[in-house]
């Protein structure tokens, strides 16, 4: 075995353990959320104490450390849309941007060599400007991948959050409307959401724990709204903050909100059924019409083909 070749595979080894961590992390960051959440309702002290970490974490971030300032942004604007993202995403941990942009950094770099490995490997004979056009398109996959990636985890959260909203706030007009406080209400609601959506009783306690620890309600609705990122419950915070400072009836604005995005959801629904038929053309005509029509037909071509061509043979 080469040089070349024992770079290759070194090359492989970090590019999956990289993979491997990243998943790891991804998987173990909602588990601690709720076990510190699960410890400061059990009745802790500390709000801001950080979540431990494990040794390994902490060797991977500073491995890694290096390689993500080839890949992170100057500007401080772009770092804060970026914290945003991940806020919408549910990734909390403060080694998440060193990771991602250590992720981005080594996948440009490691698909371009992998491409020139496999093409070594197998011989293949290609021109200068095609393997150049195919590196540089590997390098961009590489780099744009851990952002389909972080959007992709976004759009299923907040899809999650869309849906199950409406029912929380049926279960907060209940709680309202029993006597309940508003408080007390978020409270109750996230305790019966967690079997509905795990994703939305989080942010509930996370909402009910800033409220417990003397937040203001205004700053605890908005910081919901931030970290959600959903324009629905931007307006929910904002009708409460209305509400609340002009004195209106809390259980009406709140069953006004809830029929509004009930609505929404159903119309989201019709649309997304008004698409299929649409999106089942090109299956239909490329891969069910020909299979069926060589079901269909075929036994009637093997008869023409085998009547037909005799005749016209003796006919000749």
């Amino acid at each position: 075995m080469t040089n070349e070749q024992i770079l290759y595979l070194a090359l492989i080894f970090v590019a999956v353990a990289s993979g491997v961590i990243g998943v790891g992390l991804i998987v173990t960051r909602g588990s601690e959320v709720r076990e510190r959440l699960r410890g400061l309702t059990a009745g802790g002290t500390v709000l801001d104490q950080p979540a431990e970490v494990g040794e390994w974490q902490a060797k991977v971030v500073k491995v890694a450390a290096p390689v993500a300032k080839l890949a992170t942004p100057t500007s401080e604007e772009e770092v804060s849309n970026l914290r945003a993202k991940f806020l919408h995403a549910g990734i909390r941990s403060p080694s998440a941007p060193v990771l991602y942009f250590a992720a981005k950094a080594l996948l440009a770099a490691i698909l371009p060599l992998l491409f020139v490995f496999v093409t070594r490997s197998v011989d293949w004979k290609l021109s200068t400007q095609t393997s150049t056009a195919l590196l540089l398109l590997l390098a961009a996959i590489g780099y744009y991948l851990p952002n389909v990636v972080l959007a992709r985890m976004t759009a299923l959260r907040q899809r999650d959050l869309f849906e199950a909203f409406p029912d929380a706030l049926d279960l907060m007009i209940v709680c309202v409307e029993a006597g309940l406080g508003l408080d007390m209400a978020i409270n109750k609601t996230a305790e019966e959401m967690k079997l509905r959506s795990p994703v939305l009783a989080e942010e509930l306690e996370m909402m009910a724990l800033e409220l417990r620890v003397g937040s203001s309600r205004e700053r605890a609705l908005r910081n919901l709204a931030m970290r959600t990122g959903l324009e629905e419950i931007s307006t929910f915070a904002t009708m409460l903050i209305q509400a609340d400072r002009f004195g209106t009836s809390l259980a009406e604005s709140l069953r006004v909100h809830a029929d509004m995005l009930r609505t929404r959801r159903r119309l989201r629904a019709e649309e997304a059924a008004a698409k299929i038929p649409l999106k089942l053309l090109f299956p239909l005509i490329f891969c069910i019409f020909p299979s069926l029509l060589l079901v269909l037909l075929g036994p009637a071509f093997i008869q023409i083909y085998r009547i037909m061509i005799p005749t016209m043979q003796g006919g000749g």
